[in-house]
């Protein structure tokens, strides 16, 4: 399994078709190819903040669910915008109200479009993925060794929203914890939700949400090589957002 696993691209459509480029996929197709069969797989939180949200998702469904060609798992802002076209009462703030400005900017049969393609994106993901025989596990916020296989709602708050402690940061986001510092796992863990200035490479675990949005980079691993390859973000650099974990 040859694998290009992306980071949090949070509608920075711009870097991942840069990204992609540089691995080597052809989008002459109006899609990205890569003539030697390699996949794309994504860590979730395709939208928010980043001036191409939808076009990001469109293009995710269309390789995930339209081609079947990838792997993806939904981050807390991909559920964030699943609840919001449910049509549940959720706050459009923390990057969701840059989302749901595209999304009202289109007439009625176009978010009609975009809705369903989301939602059934959403609905055919899991949770986490565990590929490879076991030894690669994709979790958007990563996934502790004992909760590999589980899929109860512990399981779900962790793989979306990390080790969080229930306090909250300055900015409103939550407090998380470190659960790679004491990962001890045979299985390869890739995810990403902390913007990191550089990967994080822990215990076996790979942090590759290098904060695109917030004027970082957009990195992959390339799977089973574990090599990183990053492109600059053409984003302002916002730097409170690349936080230390507790």
């Amino acid at each position: 399994m040859n694998l290009d696993i992306i980071g949090d691209i949070h509608g920075c459509y711009v870097e991942f078709e840069k990204l992609t480029e540089r691995l080597g996929y052809d989008w002459s197709t109006g899609l990205p190819v890569h003539p030697d069969g390699r996949h794309l797989a994504f860590v979730g939180d395709l939208t928010d903040r980043g001036p191409e949200s939808l076009k990001t998702a469109k293009l995710v469904w269309e390789l995930v669910v339209g081609k079947q060609s990838a792997f993806y798992v939904p981050g807390n802002h991909c559920n964030k915008l699943y609840r919001y076209l449910l049509g549940n009462k959720v706050q459009t703030t923390h990057g969701l109200e840059t989302t749901v400005s595209e999304f009202m900017s289109l007439n009625s049969e176009q978010r009609n479009e975009f809705r369903e393609k989301f939602l059934d994106l959403y609905d055919s993901a899991p949770l986490y993925y565990v590929l490879d025989q076991g030894r690669l596990v994709i979790a958007h916020a990563g996934i502790r060794e004992d909760y590999i296989g589980k899929s109860n709602l512990k399981v779900k708050t962790f793989v979306l929203y990390g080790d969080i402690t229930g306090q909250s940061n300055p900015d409103g986001t939550p407090v998380r914890r470190d659960w790679a510092r004491n990962y001890q796992g045979k299985a390869t863990i890739v995810y990403g939700h902390t913007p990191v200035k550089e990967p994080r490479v822990l215990n076996n675990t790979y942090n590759i949400d290098t904060g695109a949005v917030f004027g970082g980079h957009l990195t992959a691993l390339r799977y089973p090589e574990m090599e990183l390859v990053s492109v600059p973000s053409t984003m302002p650099i916002v730097p409170e957002k690349f936080r230390e974990i507790n």
